[in-house]
C-alpha cells in the first residue's frame, strides 16, 4: 500500500543525487522535506534555497520530525562493469517542464535504459525514481548565482562514459534545444565519434503559463507568441534582439531566464511603444507543486514579482492573453 505523505514531515539521509531524487518524489507527493547530509549536490543546495526543503548539515532531533516517514538513501553504487563492453552511446532528453508526469514514454525509457544520467537543477527530479538501481546519477546543476559546472566538464563526462561501453542520458529540464546547450553537447559527442539521438522535449514557454490560466494565443486577441530570452538585457553587446520591432509585432512576449533583466525589457518594450498598461504576468516553479502566479502591467509586473518575492525558474507572459477578465471579450479572428 502506498504511504501517504501529503502534509507529514519527511527525512531524507543523504546529499547525493539520489537523495534528491527522493526528496523530489516526496515534495510532489505533498511532505514537508527535511535533507538531512554533511554536503549536498548543487541541484538540493537549490531547492533548499527556493524554500523547497530544508538541509540540514549535522543530525536533527527526530523528535522535531513527529510521525516522519524516514527514507534513506546511499551513495550512488558502482557500475556494472559486466555490461560494459565498446563504445556506448548519448540521449539528450528534454525532461518537458517539472511535472515528472508529463515526462513523455520516450523519455521515461531513456531513464530506465540508462547506465549513467547526467543531469541538471529544472529537469523533473522525481522522474528519475525510474532508473535502475544500479545506474549513476552525476548532478551537474548550474544555479544563477551560485555553484556551477562549466559545459566544457559536462561536454566531458558525457564523451568520457560513453567511451567508456556506458549508455548516457543527458536529461535537462524543457527542451534541450530551446536556449539550452543541446546544440553544443550534440556536436561534442559527435566531434569524439560517440553516437548522439535526442528525444526532444517540451520547453517551458508553452505549457508553464497554461498551468497558471494564461493561453499563449486567443481567438481575437492574438495569432501568434514569440518567445526570448532574457539572459542578457536590452542594450548589452550580446543581445540580437530588436525589442522595438518586438513590441509592434502584436504577438504574445514570452520571456524565459528573465528574472533578472525583467525590469529592463519590459522597459525596452515600452519605448518601443508597447502600452505600459498591457497585461502581464510571471509564473514561477511552471507545472510544479510549488508553482506560483503574480499579474501586473508592463509598466509594474517586475517591481510586483520582486515584492511577492518570485525567483528563478520563472517563465513572463507579456500580452493581452495575460488578463483573464480581458478572454471573455475577445472575437473570433
Amino acid at each position: 500500500m502506498e504511504l501517504n505523505v501529503s502534509g507529514r514531515p519527511a527525512l531524507v539521509v543523504g546529499g547525493d543525487a539520489r537523495a534528491a531524487t527522493q526528496a523530489a518524489c516526496l515534495i510532489d507527493a505533498g511532505a514537508v522535506v527535511t535533507i538531512v547530509a554533511p554536503t549536498v549536490t548543487p541541484t538540493i543546495d537549490d531547492l533548499a534555497s527556493r524554500g523547497l526543503l530544508t538541509w540540514h548539515d549535522r543530525d536533527v532531533e527526530l523528535n522535531d520530525l513527529h510521525h516522519a516517514a524516514v527514507v534513506m538513501t546511499g551513495h550512488d553504487p558502482a557500475p556494472a562493469l559486466d555490461r560494459i563492453v565498446g563504445v556506448g552511446s548519448v540521449t539528450l532528453v528534454g525532461g518537458g517542464p517539472g511535472d515528472p508526469g508529463l515526462v513523455t514514454v520516450a523519455r521515461r525509457e531513456a531513464i530506465e535504459r540508462a547506465d549513467v544520467i547526467v543531469t541538471d537543477r529544472l529537469a523533473p527530479l522525481a522522474a528519475l525514481a525510474w532508473a535502475r538501481p544500479d545506474a549513476e546519477i552525476i548532478d551537474v546543476a548550474k544555479i544563477p548565482g551560485g555553484r556551477s559546472t562549466s559545459q566544457e566538464e559536462i561536454n566531458r563526462l558525457l564523451v568520457e562514459h560513453a567511451k567508456s561501453g556506458r549508455h548516457v542520458v543527458r536529461f535537462k529540464g524543457g527542451d534541450s534545444f530551446v536556449f539550452g546547450r543541446g546544440g553544443e553537447e550534440l556536436i561534442a559527442c559527435l566531434d569524439a565519434g560517440i553516437e548522439a539521438t535526442v528525444v526532444p522535449g517540451v520547453t517551458s514557454a508553452i505549457p508553464a503559463p497554461p498551468m497558471a490560466g494564461i493561453p499563449v494565443t486567443h481567438r481575437g486577441l492574438t495569432q501568434g507568441f514569440t518567445v526570448i530570452s532574457g539572459h542578457v538585457a536590452p542594450g548589452h553587446p550580446d543581445s540580437t534582439l530588436d525589442h522595438t520591432a518586438l513590441a509592434r509585432s502584436g504577438s504574445t512576449i514570452i520571456v524565459l531566464m528573465g528574472v533578472r533583466t525583467l525590469g529592463a525589457i519590459c522597459s525596452a518594450l515600452a519605448d518601443g511603444g508597447l502600452d505600459p498598461h498591457t497585461p502581464a504576468a510571471v509564473v514561477a516553479d511552471g507545472a510544479m507543486p510549488s508553482q506560483r502566479v503574480v499579474r501586473a502591467t508592463l509598466a509594474t509586473i517586475d517591481e510586483v514579482a520582486t515584492a511577492a518575492g518570485l525567483g528563478a525558474p520563472a517563465v513572463a507572459v507579456i500580452g493581452a492573453v495575460a488578463d483573464i477578465e480581458g478572454l471573455t471579450s475577445g472575437t473570433d479572428a
